[in-house]
């Protein structure tokens, strides 16, 4: 997995930094190249000849390094598979967040066009700052993986959230980044995401529950991957790929009609109404002296069988993934569906389990393919299931 793979670790000044040594042995261990890069401050927690030591390379702190004529902050970004930051500090954080390049860490960040990994670390009131959050959001939102603090006793004596994570956790992100790097270059992935809104009036609407974090994560992993992507959506999404801003049912219709000549990967994430308002009134509708209120529905097309159906007519052949979500007999129903619907993959949600799907960052998934194959995807971060999933998709399909 990690065998001749080139690992940037970026170490920032907070008391953490010193776990960054075993990890280094880890990642050595496991047949991969390491360099490290150091803020100033990281200095006064580890030493440059320790880091030198494991990583078997040149520890990088001085961005001027008048010995080599390459720009190391372009050298470095270029060379590497993935970039780690641990610990990150606030401080690096919140540089990195804004575009700030004042040290060789950060302006090697700025210069990083591949997956980035930072797993922070700082005190408990530092952690719950607004600002760090914020910055912290806005860096997921540019498609950085940002691995959760945990929660336990803290060198300034505090006992909360802000410790470095488990190196089995940081070990594990970095593997799985390298696992599924590349697989679907020169592929494009279109995503559809959230849940369709259907207008009543000016103030009122139907939808749905769905966050669309499903969507959005399997368009992530899909970048990370190597594709182009395209994320047709009914959120406010920002991200580093075409963003397709849509709201009812009979737009997220043409969005995916006009991106079906050119993909090669379809994934049905979202949540469509399978109804709309007949007649939607301009003015807003007064509540009048009876007790109920009728609307006439009419359906929403069908996209996914749409789709299927003209894939079946033409001589382009994306691959369809479609998705379901069942309270009940999630098997069977699933099974009839993609019979029915003549997709190549069907994703199955199990709505009955609170702790899964609608608005959580966790999923479990029973993917069916269209040969009757079924892969269980066990709980897990939405990303780590989006990753699975396409990466089964990648090697079943020869992609």
């Amino acid at each position: 997995m990690m065998e001749n793979k080139n690992i940037l670790i970026g170490v920032t000044g907070g008391i953490a930094a010193f776990k960054i040594c075993e990890l280094i042995r880890k990642f050595k261990k496991a047949g991969a190249n390491v360099k490290v890069v150091c803020t100033p401050n990281a200095m006064n927690f580890v030493t440059k000849l320790t880091l030198q030591n494991l990583s078997q390379n040149e520890v990088y702190v001085d961005e001027f390094n008048v010995k080599n004529w390459k720009p190391e902050h372009i050298s470095l970004a270029d060379e590497a598979d993935v970039m780690l930051i641990a610990p990150a500090s606030a401080n690096t954080i919140g540089k990195i967040a804004h575009g700030i390049a004042d040290n060789l860490l950060t302006s090697i960040a700025c210069a990083y066009s591949k997956k980035m990994i930072i797993a922070p670390a700082m005190n408990c009131n530092m952690w719950n700052n607004s600002a760090v959050q914020e910055n912290l959001s806005n860096l997921r939102n540019r498609g950085v993986e940002i691995l959760d603090t945990d929660i336990g006793f803290l060198a300034c004596g505090y006992n909360g959230k802000g410790r470095l994570c488990s190196l089995d956790t940081i070990y594990k992100a970095v593997e799985d980044v390298l696992e599924c790097s590349q697989k679907l270059k020169g592929r494009k992935v279109v995503i559809t995401s959230g849940g369709t809104i259907e207008d009543i009036d000016p103030v009122r609407y139907i939808s749905n529950y769905s966050s669309g974090k499903m969507g959005k994560a399997i368009a992530d992993v899909a970048k990370l991957m190597g594709a182009e992507v395209v994320l047709i959506t009914t959120k406010d999404v920002d991200a580093p790929y075409k963003i397709v801003k849509v709201k009812s049912a009979l737009d997220m219709q043409k969005a995916v009609n006009d991106e079906f000549e050119t993909s090669d990967i379809i994934v049905m994430a979202a949540a469509v109404a399978d109804y709309r308002v007949k007649n939607y009134s301009e003015q807003k509708m007064k509540k009048g002296t009876d007790d109920t209120l009728t609307l006439e529905l009419v359906k929403n097309p069908d996209i996914l069988q749409e789709l299927c159906d003209r894939k079946a007519n033409s001589e382009h052949k994306p691959i369809i993934v479609g998705f379901c979500a069942e309270s009940e007999n999630l098997i069977d129903n699933a099974k009839a569906k993609i019979k029915k619907k003549g997709c190549d993959f069907l994703a199955a949600n199990d709505i009955s389990k609170k702790d899964i799907g609608f608005s959580s960052d966790e999923n479990e998934i029973q993917l069916l393919e269209d040969n009757g194959t079924i892969y269980s995807l066990t709980k897990d971060l939405k990303t780590t299931i989006a990753r699975k999933m396409l990466s089964i998709i990648a090697v079943v399909r020869n992609l």
